[in-house]
């Protein structure tokens, strides 16, 4: 499990998990834990609603502390979007419970899908 012993998870369990539950792909297919990488792989990784797309480097036998994991793969994520638009987009009220029908309709026509 490359993804673990490289730290993009935290434990074992959490990295099978998301990999059986296809949010890592290794060359653009969907994979099992056990699945070996070489180093020129690529590893897509859906992790803390980010896209990491890792290049391999090295294949550690175990689990590794961070700068050498760091060393492991070549980063080629995007960046992650500027903080204004992230402060830009509306949120609601935490705890306010799911939207009412009119704001559902208001959501629908925001986004130009008007009901008829």
């Amino acid at each position: 499990m490359w993804v673990w012993a490289v730290r993009v998870f935290k434990t074992r369990s959490a990295a099978a998990t998301a990999v059986r539950a296809g949010h890592v792909k290794l060359n653009g297919a969907s994979v099992k834990p056990a699945q070996q990488v070489v180093p020129g792989d690529r590893v897509r990784v859906w992790v803390n609603h980010r896209e990491l797309h890792l290049e391999v480097v090295d294949t550690p036998r175990k689990r590794v502390g961070a700068p050498v994991a760091r060393t492991c793969y070549i980063d080629h994520s995007p960046p992650p979007p500027p903080k204004e638009i992230l402060a830009s987009l509306p949120q609601r009220d935490r705890g306010a419970g799911r939207p009412t029908k009119r704001e559902r309709r208001e959501l629908d026509r925001l986004r130009g899908r008007e009901s008829y």
